[in-house]
Order: structure tokens, then C-alpha cells, then sequence
């Protein structure tokens, strides 16, 4: 283990934690309408929005038709974005001549960039054309990052709000979201990065003359705009098959820092905000103190496993850190931070081949996945996550001291803990139930590319990776086929709408009821005895949850290597 990569990672994380603090005080200000300093500028760009789409700002919603227009407007993304795919042979801006999607791809695509996902079972490089890239891909990112934080926003309202029947308008929290944070944000980083070598052209692929005679085509693209984007929204979609291992989407050590740091700059800041928003900065800092926990207790574990050789390797004399896989000048301490952040966040853009880790990382990464990516996760959906874990460990708390749970002056009812519950175990059920199915049917197993333990660790990250809207892949499972691209689909939406969907319930309920006084008898929620019951609610359901099958998959494989075998 080396000291200069654990002093750049502790580095790193006081850094975007510092630099969170100023965005969150922004970010609430936006969210709750309040002007900013860029108000005189977006302003009116939001007002003309409003009216051409004949949006009134200060109608507001009913959970149940905050949730419908939420739906409608995923349905109509994923509806455009899979016929963009299907026809982009005959639209513009294809120099490469790429030819239309094949149906089962498309909608897989479709449904996972709507969703927020970005799981990509192609190469973008050789499937996508520059018009899908930027008309589909880049626009999904901004739209399904938004609606993230507009449930969040919903869900915040439900514990600000005192008898009332609204929660907001889902319209104008999107339009928000976009226009003030994400836009800017994402021009601003767009040109540090293209300034860097990130590649942003719509001319045509390169030929290159290789001195062994060889003709190489080197594909190009709009990709600094988009890898912006993929960062700051927790997609994580590459442009380029080998995503941000690409030199032309990550090509020094400067941009994965900066990259890395993107991936968390936003969901730490939500966390923040949250607390802004509720007038109770010290309850968004006991959240941020559990998530932190659980962040570098699993980066200390990664970066542990890596740290030490591959035994099977060792015996062939061949000593030092497990570097297959990972590009040599990001190394072992960078390659870990990226893959803890980018799994902790519903990110799922990766600098070094997840398949290549050490079993135990990739345990790491699994966890991250199946306890909901709760550890700061995607933008908004991540602490809506977390917050179920809240009311979960408020009734138990509740059920220790007999007495009502309630959080934030709010009683939480039967109705509230079953909309958790649900959010909670639906997600990991389904994860071992399609990967049940995947193991059991030779459509499944048709996709392996590595048998037994390994194999099973692979299948189970495809799902994981999908329910949590993640999108990074152990990338050994060859799953553009039409059995691994409906089920995996079909996934990614459970995993969308069974997060969001009881939150706006929540939400509702929330909304409608009366606050009641906290006492000297109520459980608090900003101590340190709070944040250690939500990191073990959290550490014990995960575990209970997948042990059995860990013990299956990359635990088996650990104990294999240590016994120096393979399969």
C-alpha cells in the first residue's frame, strides 16, 4: 500500500466535501425558487419556457399527478430516444455511416439513458451516430438527472410542508434543475475538459498510416460536451467503448481527478442542500457523516484488496499490486477511488476494468450497488435512498424507546414504513430472482465468458448495476443479446420507478399531515448514536440480504485464489 495513494484519496475527499458546501448553498437556493446571481440571465429563459410549453409556474401538484407527469415524461424520452436509434442511417451528422440500431439494443439504450442508467451493451464508437450521441444521449443526461432531483425536491416538501395536498410542480423542478445548475455547470466543464484533449469535433473519423503498414481508423466526436454531462448528472455513459479509460475521454491525470471529483460534487452537495433546505444543516450533516462512513470503509477494503498481488500471478514471479485491467498512469489508488465513487454514485462510468479487480473489490462494488447506491448515490435518488433507510431506522428506534417514530416533526405511520420497506427489499429481491433466471436458462448462460464463481459475480453485477440505475458493468458478460437486453431493460425501469415512485407517496402523505413538537422524549436524528444505527440498518440489510449469494460468487473466489487455484 502506498502512503502517497491514501494521502491523495483522503486529499481528494476533504477537497470535494469543502467544495460541495458553497454548490449545496446554491443548489437550495435554486431549488426553492429563491434568486441567485445567474437569476438575471436564466430568468428569462425560464419564463419563455414556461410559456411556449403553456406551463403555469405556481400551479402545484398532487403527488399522484406529480408522479404522473413524471411517467409521461419518461415514457415520451424513452419513446424518442429508441426511434432516434432505429432511423439514424437516414438523419444527418452520421459521418461513419453508422446504420440503424437493431430493435432489442435500441430499447435497451432507450430505457437505460431515460432511466438514468447509461448501461450501453455496445461500442458506442462503432453503433452510435454523432446526432444520436448529441440529440439522445447527451439530452437524456441532462433530462434524467433532473427528474432525480425533482423527486427528491418532492420528497423534501413532504417533510417541510404542514397540511397541504401539494408537493410541487414537477415542470418547473426540471426546468430548474436543468437551467440553473446543470447547464452552466456543464459548459463550464465541458470546455476545461476539451482544453485538456477530450475530443469535441463533429468532423469525420481519422485514418491514420500505422508504421507497420497498417491503415487504423481512430474514431472522433462531440465527446467533451457529453463527458461533462455523464459526470455531473451520475450517468456515466461513455462515448467510446472503453469509457473513460479512452484517452480521448480521459487522457491525464489531471482530468480523472477532475472527473472523479464531478462524479461526487453533486450528490455530496444534495446532501448539503438537503439540510439548507430544511433549516437543519446539522440533520444533512449526520447524513453526510453515515455516508461518508460507509464511502471510505468500502474504499478501504478496495484499495486493500488491489494493493495486494494476484496469488496465481505471484507464483509466476511477477510481484506488486493487481494492475490487469487498469491503465498504468492512474494506477491502483486512482482506479479504486473512481470505482468506489462511481458505485457509491449511480454513476457507472469506469476508468479500469471492473472484471479485472480482485474478488473482494468487486464485492465492494456489488455491496455499493445492491444496499440501493444510498452512499451519496445518484443526483437526489441516492439520498431519497438513504432517507428510506431513515425512516426504517426511526421505527426501529421508535419500537426501542415505545414511542411514535417521527422524523423531522413528522410521525411516520404504517403507510410511510411500507413505502419504504418496498423501495428497499423489492430492488435487492429482484436482483437475486433475474439472476436466478440468467443462471438457469442457456439464453443466460450463453453470455459467460468466465465459469463458476467468476461467472455468477457477473451476472449478479449486470442486475445489480441495473435495479440500482447504475450502468458500470463487469463487462466479461457478452449481454447485447435479446435475452440480457429485455431483461435488463425491464430492470433498470423496476429500478427507476420502485425508488421514486413511494417517495412522491411518501411525499403526499407527508405533506398532508400536521408537525408535532420534539421533546426531550423523541429520538434525535443528528448525534453521533444516529448516524451509527443508519450506517448498521444499512450494513446489516445489505448483508442479510446478499450474503448467501456473495458467499457464492466473490467470496468463493477470494478463498480460491488464497489457495492459489483457479477456475
Amino acid at each position: 500500500m502506498l502512503l502517497e495513494d491514501i494521502i491523495l484519496i483522503l486529499l481528494f475527499l476533504l477537497i470535494v466535501t469543502i467544495a460541495a458546501v458553497p454548490v449545496s448553498k446554491y443548489m437550495s437556493n435554486i431549488l426553492t425558487g429563491k434568486k441567485t446571481f445567474i437569476s438575471p440571465l436564466i430568468r428569462p429563459l425560464e419564463k419563455f419556457i414556461y410559456r411556449i410549453c403553456s406551463i403555469d409556474e405556481n400551479q402545484e401538484m398532487s403527488w399522484k399527478r406529480y408522479a404522473y407527469a413524471l411517467i409521461i415524461f419518461n415514457i415520451i424520452g424513452i419513446t424518442f430516444l429508441f426511434v432516434l436509434q432505429l432511423i439514424q442511417n437516414i438523419l444527418p451528422l452520421n459521418p461513419a455511416q453508422m446504420s440503424g440500431v437493431r430493435w432489442d439494443t435500441a430499447l435497451n439504450t432507450a430505457i437505460s439513458f431515460a432511466t438514468n442508467t447509461n448501461w450501453q451493451s455496445y461500442a458506442g464508437e462503432t453503433t452510435m451516430s454523432y446526432l444520436t450521441q448529441m440529440l439522445g444521449m447527451t439530452v437524456q443526461n441532462f433530462l434524467s438527472a433532473s427528474v432525480g432531483i425533482a423527486a427528491l425536491l418532492a420528497l423534501i416538501r413532504g417533510f417541510t410542508r404542514q397540511n397541504s395536498d401539494t408537493i410541487g410542480n414537477f415542470w418547473v423542478d426540471i426546468t430548474r434543475t436543468i437551467l440553473y445548475l446543470l447547464l452552466p455547470l456543464a459548459i463550464i466543464f465541458a470546455l476545461i475538459l476539451a482544453s485538456q484533449g477530450v475530443v469535441a469535433t463533429i468532423g469525420p473519423y481519422v485514418t491514420a498510416h500505422t508504421i507497420s503498414g497498417i491503415n487504423q481508423t481512430i474514431a472522433l466526436g462531440p465527446v467533451a460536451s457529453q463527458e461533462a454531462i455523464k459526470m455531473l448528472g451520475s450517468n456515466g455513459g461513455g462515448f467510446f467503448n472503453a469509457n473513460s479509460a479512452h484517452p480521448f475521454e480521459n487522457p491525464n491525470g489531471f482530468t480523472n481527478i477532475l472527473e472523479t471529483f464531478l462524479i461526487l460534487l453533486i450528490p455530496i452537495s444534495v446532501v448539503f442542500a438537503f439540510g439548507y433546505i430544511i433549516k437543519n444543516f446539522r440533520q444533512g450533516l449526520a447524513i453526510f457523516a453515515a455516508m461518508m462512513i460507509l464511502l471510505v470503509a468500502g474504499m478501504g477494503v478496495a484499495y486493500w484488496a488491489e494493493s495486494q498481488p494476484n496469488p496465481i500471478i505471484e507464483k509466476m514471479g511477477v510481484s506488486g499490486g493487481n494492475l490487469e485491467g487498469k491503465e498504468l498512469s492512474f494506477g491502483v489508488g486512482q482506479s479504486v477511488l473512481w470505482g468506489v465513487a462511481t458505485t457509491s454514485v449511480s454513476n457507472g462510468g469506469v476508468n479500469s476494468m471492473h472484471d479485472s479487480t480482485m474478488p473482494l473489490t468487486g464485492l465492494v462494488y456489488m455491496f455499493n450497488l445492491g444496499i440501493g447506491e444510498v452512499i451519496f448515490g445518484g443526483l437526489g435518488v441516492g439520498l431519497i435512498g438513504m432517507l428510506f433507510y431513515v425512516i426504517l431506522t426511526m421505527f426501529i428506534a421508535g419500537l426501542m424507546i415505545g414511542r411514535t417514530p417521527e422524523f423531522l416533526g413528522k410521525k411516520l405511520g404504517p403507510y410511510e414504513m411500507i413505502m419504504a420497506v418496498i423501495a428497499l427489499v423489492v430492488p435487492a429481491a429482484l436482483i437475486l430472482i433475474f439472476s436466478s433466471v440468467a443462471i438457469s436458462t442457456p439464453q443466460g448462460l450463453a453470455g459467460l465468458n468466465n465459469p463458476s464463481a467468476h461467472g455468477l459475480s457477473e451476472i449478479l453485477y449486470a442486475y445489480a448495476s441495473a435495479f440500482a440505475n447504475n450502468g458500470s458493468a463487469f463487462a466479461g458478460l457478452s449481454a447485447n443479446t435479446v435475452f440480457y437486453n429485455l431483461t435488463i431493460g425491464l430492470a433498470m425501469l423496476i429500478g427507476r420507478f420502485i425508488v421514486i415512485l413511494p417517495a412522491l407517496a411518501i411525499a403526499g402523505a407527508l405533506a398532508a399531515k400536521g408537525r408535532v413538537p420534539t421533546d426531550a422524549s423523541s429520538f434525535p436524528s443528528t448525534n453521533a448514536l444516529f448516524v451509527i444505527m443508519l450506517v448498521a440498518v444499512v450494513v446489516v440489510v445489505g448483508a442479510l440480504t446478499f450474503f448467501p449469494v456473495f458467499s457464492l460468487g466473490p467470496i468463493l473466489e477470494h478463498l480460491f485464489l488464497q489457495g492459489g487455484l483457479t477456475f
